[in-house]
């Protein structure tokens, strides 16, 4: 049994009993074990979810991290077969070199394979790829009432479904084979530019994100009056030519958290304006690494411990394309006013390339993601505000970042749950899906 393991977030604070798995011929053991003791456990990977949903409600979780071996990979078709517990920067660090890179890759290289799946994460190319459900071949789902399955498209297409974007409550994953996409340098040709108002942002988005494989956007999120809605937008696709190196590991570490948050009006108003005044006003084309063009926060380990000792939220939602300039405009008005958030506010356009995963997050539309730092005023007056405006546009919240969204708006934003329970396996639990199925 390890120490106690938490959400990346800290918040809610429920310390986890980790129960590592070392090989994949122990899993079955090992669970069943688990369940005899503790009732229930839940798959717990690389603790980058940021709310509850990888919290187990019997507080013992199932670790997988220990299982990181690669078992299969065919370099000349860019297709790699792993253990649920090898994170994607490990992939890239064997791929790049050998002209390969991920379809798909949320804003950290530190999620392991399991999770991806589990989460059916997303990245700055949504609008193109869709999501990280996209390059799936198959994965194998290990269940306590019953054997063994592979589940691809094609075979047993259900617990697929279920299990992309499921939250790890359908089974364990104990492998996942992918495919990857063929690339020709390490290299990011970007485009930044700076906009002035979210009608900017949306043209902008509307011109560039049908010629660039990726496209993000900073937002300043305490900004007001004339100036709210201003960020930087930017742009990316792999260089034609160039080396194909993968990164360094190396990160700057933050070995304690502070007793207080290091983020707060002062800090973030005085960060939100100097980062503004840095951005180009006309088009700047770079040629930049893929790490800090993917993963800027990386390059920092452990940086959820700015928040201090009582963690953080982060607020991630999506909102249809017909009431988002609206929405968006609310939602900014409200935190500005707040005068809360985080240096990191993203603002990115999801295409329509619908997800195979009952739960999968996007939809097409606008998402906005930030951090808040964790207090009293946040749960009770900011987030029930901003929730309010997303259930209201008939947007919804991503449940990998969420702490804190009310059984009625998970629910209304999620129909298929009920699907997702009755396939849930009866010795898997969250402290998220306990929260919001009640």
């Amino acid at each position: 049994m390890t120490a106690s393991l938490t959400s990346w977030g800290n918040y809610p604070c429920f310390p986890q009993r980790g129960h590592p798995c070392h090989w994949r011929a122990d899993l079955g053991l090992q669970w069943q074990r688990l369940i005899e003791v503790h009732g229930s456990t839940l798959p717990f990977g690389n603790g980058r979810s940021y709310g509850d949903s990888c919290l187990a409600g019997s507080d013992h979780v199932l670790q997988l991290r220990p299982l990181n071996r690669f078992i299969e990979a065919d370099w000349e078709n860019g297709e790699i077969c792993a253990e649920a517990g090898v994170t994607l920067g490990e992939i890239l660090q064997l791929a790049i070199p050998r002209g390969w890179f991920l379809h798909v890759t949320p804003g950290t290289r530190h999620v392991t394979l399991g999770g991806a799946v589990a989460n059916d994460v997303h990245g700055k190319n949504h609008h193109r790829r869709g999501t990280f459900a996209h390059s799936l071949v198959c994965f194998g789902l290990l269940r306590s009432v019953q054997p063994p399955m592979v589940c691809s498209l094609q075979e047993n297409p259900q617990w697929f479904a279920a299990t992309i974007g499921g939250l790890g409550l359908t089974g364990v994953i104990s492998w996942v084979r992918i495919r990857l996409r063929k690339i020709k340098s390490s290299l990011i040709d970007s485009t930044r530019v700076r906009f002035n108002s979210l009608d900017d942002f949306f043209a902008l988005s509307a011109e560039m994100d049908t010629r660039h494989e990726y496209s993000v956007a900073w937002i300043d999120c305490l900004a007001r009056n004339s100036a709210r809605g201003r960020g930087c937008y930017t742009a990316g696709d792999h260089c034609e030519t160039g080396p194909l190196e993968a990164a360094a590991p190396h990160a700057l570490h933050l070995p304690i958290r502070p007793p207080v948050s290091l983020i707060n009006p002062f800090t973030l108003k005085l960060f939100n304006h100097h980062y503004w005044k840095r951005q180009p006003p006309d088009r700047r084309y770079l040629k930049v690494a893929y790490s800090p063009f993917f993963y800027p926060l990386d390059s920092i380990e452990n940086w959820n411990h700015i928040y201090g000792r009582k963690g953080f939220q982060q607020f991630q939602c999506v909102l249809p394309a017909s009431v988002a300039a609206t929405a968006l405009a609310e939602l900014l008005k409200s935190i500005a006013r707040n005068g809360s958030g985080s240096c990191l506010a993203v603002l990115k356009r999801c295409g329509d390339i619908s997800s195979p995963g009952w739960l999968s997050f996007p939809m097409p539309g606008t998402s906005l993601a930030l951090d808040f730092p964790q207090n009293h005023e946040l749960t009770k007056k900011l987030l029930p505000r901003l929730d309010a405006i997303v259930r209201e546009a008939g947007g919804r919240l991503y449940p990998a970042k969420d702490a804190h969204m009310s059984g009625p708006d998970f629910r209304q934003a999620y129909p298929a749950w009920e699907q997702l329970e009755a396939m849930r396996d009866p010795a898997l639990m969250s402290r998220f899906w306990q929260r919001v199925i009640r």
